[in-house]
Formats: structure tokens, C-alpha cells, sequence
């Protein structure tokens, strides 16, 4: 084994790679061959992720490969845009071949995969590294508010218009009309009438109040008909003309629309004592055994012994068990994310932990903070630092000094106002804010490491408000936070209203009933809704909605920007993996792996991607039947059943993502996903359902 493995690397400097897919390949004009398999994940640190790979290698063509193992640590540079994590700055940390002891032989043999495997370009997919992660992550003990918004049920189709709190007038100098300004909605004072008018979709609304009494107009005065035809000019999506006629239901407190198109009918869920709603496009169940009504919104579960409430939280893993029995590739499988202990949840928690990253250019990020007035500080409870209350901005004081968090980069000034510059740390407590103060997001925002020249950065979903909450996800904190008015108005995020649901492919979208156009005017303002839609980063407001109209698929409002989170894309001074690999798209990167395109390829592969690697660095194989038989003594001999537990997980894992990636890649193009694995609602829910 000495001899043959001093052969293999006198030969290493001929290697050339063949192939994409799973198994890598290294081969030498000699003859002699180095393979790679697919990596198995097991810890996520930041944007360090370390795992382990079975390896083969062999002197020649005739020789029997030698298997065994590698352990590496690689830095990981993310794109959500297609969803393609690449390893680059790979370490190996050891390698086990058996036979071979001779630690300079060993150190050769890592210095030559170290050398080599950056040049292949390994990428894998979210959805291969949520499904094959082995680290059992923490559960998240934060002091998320679950109270239940005001949950309004309708028989009739309906539209939810948020205020927050009392209508607040203000004169738009553009519209040269007073304009309801603590709303996302367009909400105008015609004064000559004192009437209220309302543009949802193609259709404008009128009303004597503000919170009822809404109608739709047939004809507008002349001082509106402008308004409409900007709005037409600039609308960025067509409202469905077959949409039938919405109410209107006014709320100024958190409050959550669900609804049944007629009387509530339900269908029960195969192999549960289940029953879901069948005329309602929100996630409402009916527990046979306890006759409790249970609905999922933002993430968070509530029951009622009637659809008319009153309702109460219940925690994820406080639910019938019946919910996890729900089968993947159903109608509503895409609720196994919000059910703890499901794969689903698993796989959704840890997404949550995988960060976007870029890196900064330090001579030319920076960042402009403005004031309504002069700076105004609070405290942030339970730290020393202190939140700008007048800004639409997130600016903390830490002492003498100033950060400001923006686009996902953190900035540092010596004053409230700038100059700022971008920051290679961020306040000392940062970890400490609270998830009751609307700074909280910022603590997902995280300084990796630096150079004189570039910083790299990056920022988990939660900067993006989905949050890790028990063993599943949520939306939003659940906390209202009060917002800045003076010549101003500058709101927060809310957490309800706006029918959040989570789709692992692309992330959170709101409710069918605004799919209509709502959302898709023209209006001048501040910004109050989804942090998602136009997020905390998004400074100064230029115009749209809340910057760019939203994207519908299949029906569903995908609030994220471009359909993507990543929010680096549209910023100066900072480079991001998908910028470098814009030209390649979703559909020719994601499915090198397992995916289809993987299987499509097997023909110029040099082995099924059918090998792994146990904790111990023992190599083990699936043959066609599923039976696995272990590496021994240069063999394939029957593997002990009682060794294969983990090995059945990691093949199960393996076959997930691999329908994660061609899920994500029929949501991404729009398609219908049909009975396969779905997961999700919004991009498309299993059984050919849609949202």
C-alpha cells in the first residue's frame, strides 16, 4: 500500500478531472485514479462547514481501488438565488487508507487533495446540505410572543387592509391629496366629498370611514382619474379579470384573515384523523378526536373549538400526533415544515442556518443614514446599547460609537450621522437583543473574517424574519413594535396580516388575497408589512410599492425580492457568489448532484454515487437491492445490520435532495409540481394543489 500510494503521488502533477456530478474524479495519463464521493455534512459553524467524503484510489487502470475516508473543513460561499452552496478554501483535516500509517505519506496525500479539489469546482445545493446535515442543531429558546393576532374568519372573498392603529392623514405632495400613511395600502381623502378611496387590483373602492363601508366604484372624480392612470402606467402585474369581487375588512390592530370560499367544507388526510379545509386556500384542520379546529399562520400553530375563535397558541410539538402522519407528496404536506419532528421541520430549521455570504469592499461600501430631526436614542433592553428611534435605518450606539446595519453589511461611524465605513466587528452584544426590540434581525447579520482590502459577511434568514423557534420555524417575532411618527413616519415590521407561509424553495410568501394586485401600485411613502418585501436594509424608498411588484407563482405573492433573498444583489461595493456565476442558471447548476441531470449523466461516470463513509471512516456500499456491504480487507463482504442504521438515514438523505432539487427547480420555473415532494404551498403544494 506504500508503494502504491508513493506511485500515486509521483503522478499527481498529470491529474485531470473528469465529470460534474457525484463521484469526483481525478485521473493521470498513468492510469491512475483518485474518486470522491458525494460529501456527508456533520457540523455547520458560520460559514464553515465540516463533514467527511469516502474516497478510492488506485495506481492503474487493473488495480483494485483502495477506499477509505477524508474529514474536511470548507468555507462555504452561498447563492439563494439558485440555491448552490460552493466549498472553497477546503482543509483537509485527516485522511484514513488502510494500511497506510506513515504520516508523511498521509501529509503528501493531503496537501495534493487540497491542491486539487478547489479546482473542481465543488458546489452542492441548500437543499442536499438541509437534507444531509448530521449535526443534531439546538433548538432555538428565544422569547417569541405568540399571542394570536385578531383572527377574522370570512365565508366570502375578502382582502385584510391593515392601519396601524388610528388612520394617520398626511399630504402626499405628489398625489397633492391627503393619503392614509401608516398602511401599505393606498388608501386617499377626496376632500371636496370627504370620501375614502381605496385601489385594490384594477378595481377602486369608496367609503364615508375609513374602517368600514367600503364599496367599488364605478366611475372616480377628476381629481383621481390621473392618479389611476399613473398607477395603470406603472403597475407592475395584471390583476386576474375572472378574480371575483373582494370585500374589504379594516383592521388597525394585528390581525389575520382566514377564509372559506362558502360554507366550510372538509376532506379528510389518508392515514390521520385529520380533516383539512378543501374550499380554503389557508392551512384550517379539524382534529376528529378532540373536535378542535387548528390553523397555521406565520409559522405558528393556534386552536379553537370554532372557526370564530376564540383562539390560542399551541406549540409545535404540543400537536396531535396525527399532524406529522401527514404524507409527504399530499394536498397539505406543505405544513410538515411548521410540525416538530418531522424531516420537513428538520430540514426548514436547519435552511434557517445557512447564511448568504459576500464579501465587502472596504474602500467603496458605505452607507447613508438620515433623521427626522436630530438623533434620538433608547435603550435596548437587556444590553448597554441603544436603538436610533427617528430613522428608517438600524442604528446602534455602543458607547462612543455608532453601527448601522444595511443591505446585510454592518457599518461603523464615531457619530450618529456619519461618515460611515464598513465594520469589521459588530457591538459586543449584539447576541443579547431581544426579539421584543425591532433591532433584532440585525443579530443575524454576521462579520466572518477580513483583509486590509475586502470583509466577508454574511446574514441568515433571520435578518429576513424566519426565525428558528423550538424545532421548527416561524415568521416574524409576533411582537408589535411601535412606530417613529413626526414629519415622518417611520413603521416596523409586522409579524401578521399578511398570510405568511413558508416554502422551502422560496422562502416566505403572502396569502392568496392579494395575489389580485394590491400589492402592485404605485404609491410614495413609508414602508409597513413583510421586513422580506421590502426589507430593513431598503433605504431611501424610490418608488414602487415598496421598491419592486411583487412576483406571483402559481397564484401565491413571493415577497422576496427578484424571487430571491438575496439581498447583496442590488447594492455597490459588494460581490456575491451569484454575481460571479450569474450567467449560470438554476436549471444547469443545481441538479449536478442527485439530481435528475446527476442520473441523466451516470453514463459518464466512473461509479454510482452509491458509496459512503460511518463517523469511523469505514466505507460501506448499496448495491441495487438496497442490501450495504462494507469495505474489508480490499473486498465488498455483507455489512452487519446493526452498523447500517445511520447508513440507511444517510441514503434516505442522499434520495431527498434529490427530489429537493427538482422541486426547487419546477417551483423556480413556474411549473406545477403535481402529487411529488412539495413541502411547501406557495411555489406549488403537493397533489396539485396550489396557493
Amino acid at each position: 500500500m506504500k508503494k502504491f500510494l508513493l506511485l500515486l503521488l509521483s503522478v499527481a502533477m498529470s491529474i485531470t478531472c473528469l465529470a460534474e456530478g457525484w463521484p469526483r474524479t481525478l485521473d493521470t495519463k498513468e492510469g491512475a485514479r483518485i474518486v470522491i464521493y458525494q460529501p456527508q455534512p456533520e457540523q455547520l459553524k458560520g460559514d464553515k462547514l465540516i463533514g467527511r467524503s469516502a474516497v478510492s484510489a488506485r495506481a492503474k487502470a487493473t488495480d483494485e481501488p483502495v477506499f477509505g475516508a477524508i474529514w474536511f473543513t470548507a468555507t462555504m460561499s452561498t447563492n439563494r438565488d439558485t440555491r448552490i452552496v460552493s466549498l472553497e478554501s477546503i482543509v483537509i483535516n485527516e485522511v484514513k487508507l488502510p494500511g497506510v500509517t506513515d504520516s508523511t505519506l498521509i501529509k503528501k496525500l493531503k496537501t495534493l487533495l487540497e491542491s486539487e479539489i478547489p479546482k473542481w469546482k465543488l458546489d452542492t445545493s441548500l437543499s442536499e446540505l438541509s437534507a444531509s446535515i448530521e449535526q443534531e442543531q439546538q433548538v432555538s429558546n428565544e422569547e417569541m410572543k405568540n399571542d394570536p393576532p385578531n383572527i377574522i374568519y370570512a365565508q366570502t372573498p375578502s382582502t385584510l387592509v391593515l392601519i396601524d392603529g388610528e388612520p394617520k392623514l398626511q399630504l402626499d405632495e405628489n398625489l397633492k391629496m391627503q393619503r392614509v400613511i401608516n398602511t401599505p395600502f393606498l388608501i386617499l381623502l377626496y376632500e371636496p366629498s370627504k370620501m375614502y378611496y381605496f385601489y385594490g387590483g384594477d378595481k377602486w373602492y369608496a367609503s364615508a370611514s375609513v374602517l368600514e363601508g367600503w364599496s367599488i366604484v364605478s366611475s372616480l372624480p377628476s381629481a383621481l382619474q390621473p392618479v389611476d392612470a399613473e398607477i395603470k402606467k406603472k403597475q407592475t402585474s395584471k390583476a386576474d379579470p375572472k378574480a371575483p369581487k373582494r370585500a374589504l375588512i379594516v383592521s388597525t390592530q394585528p390581525a389575520e384573515l382566514i377564509q372559506s370560499n362558502g360554507e366550510a367544507d372538509f376532506s379528510p388526510i389518508q392515514g390521520t384523523s385529520l380533516l383539512f379545509m378543501i374550499n380554503s386556500d389557508n392551512d384550517i384542520f379539524m382534529d376528529i378526536n378532540s373536535q378542535k379546529y387548528y390553523v397555521l399562520l406565520s409559522g405558528r400553530w393556534y386552536i379553537a373549538t370554532g372557526l370564530k375563535g376564540p383562539w390560542t397558541f399551541v406549540d409545535s410539538d404540543k400537536l396531535p400526533a396525527d399532524f406529522g402522519k401527514i404524507p409527504e407528496g399530499s394536498t397539505k404536506d406543505n405544513v410538515l415544515a411548521s410540525v416538530s419532528g418531522t424531516v420537513a421541520a428538520k430540514e426548514a430549521v436547519m435552511d434557517a442556518q445557512v447564511p448568504q455570504t459576500a464579501k465587502v469592499d472596504r474602500k467603496t461600501a458605505t452607507c447613508t443614514v438620515t433623521y427626522d430631526g436630530e438623533p434620538k436614542f433608547e435603550k435596548i433592553e437587556g444590553t448597554s446599547l441603544e436603538l436610533g428611534m427617528n430613522t428608517s435605518s438600524t442604528v446602534i450606539k455602543e458607547g462612543s460609537n455608532y453601527f448601522c446595519v444595511e443591505n446585510g453589511v454592518w457599518f461603523k461611524s464615531t457619530t450618529a450621522k456619519g461618515p460611515w465605513a464598513a465594520s469589521t466587528e459588530r457591538p459586543k452584544e449584539t447576541d443579547k437583543i431581544p426579539p421584543s426590540s425591532s433591532a433584532y434581525n440585525a443579530k443575524y447579520v454576521y462579520i466572518y473574517d477580513s483583509t486590509p482590502e475586502v470583509i466577508y459577511v454574511g446574514y441568515t434568514p433571520g435578518y429576513m424574519g424566519c426565525y428558528v423557534y423550538g424545532s421548527t420555524v416561524i415568521y416574524g417575532t409576533g411582537y408589535y413594535y411601535n412606530p417613529w411618527y413626526g414629519p415622518y413616519y417611520y413603521p416596523h415590521a409586522a409579524t401578521y396580516g399578511f398570510s405568511m407561509h413558508y416554502n422551502p424553495w422560496t422562502g416566505w410568501g403572502m396569502g392568496f388575497h392579494y395575489s389580485s394586485g394590491f400589492f402592485s401600485v404605485s404609491v410614495h411613502g413609508g414602508y409597513w408589512g413583510p421586513p422580506m418585501y421590502r426589507p430593513p436594509y431598503h433605504h431611501p424608498y424610490h418608488g414602487g410599492m415598496y421598491g419592486r411588484g411583487p412576483t406571483y407563482i402559481n397564484g401565491d405573492v413571493n415577497i422576496n425580492r427578484d424571487r430571491t433573498n438575496n439581498i447583496y444583489n442590488h447594492r455597490d461595493g459588494v460581490s456575491t457568489n451569484d454575481v460571479k456565476r450569474g450567467q449560470n442558471t438554476p436549471s444547469t447548476r443545481d441538479n449536478r448532484g442527485t439530481g435528475q441531470q446527476g442520473r441523466n449523466n451516470a453514463s459518464t461516470q466512473p461509479s454510482k454515487n452509491n458509496v459512503y463513509s460511518d463517523k469511523s471512516g469505514n466505507v460501506y456500499q448499496q448495491n441495487d437491492k438496497g442490501n450495504w456491504q462494507q469495505r474489508d480487507n480490499n473486498q465488498w463482504k455483507d455489512a452487519n445490520r446493526n452498523n447500517t442504521n445511520q447508513l440507511d438515514q444517510s441514503s434516505r438523505q442522499r434520495d431527498r435532495s434529490s427530489q429537493g432539487n427538482n422541486s426547487f427547480q419546477q417551483t423556480n420555473r413556474g411549473g406545477n409540481m403535481g402529487g411529488g415532494f412539495s413541502r411547501g404551498g406557495g411555489g406549488g403544494g403537493g397533489g396539485g394543489r396550489r396557493r
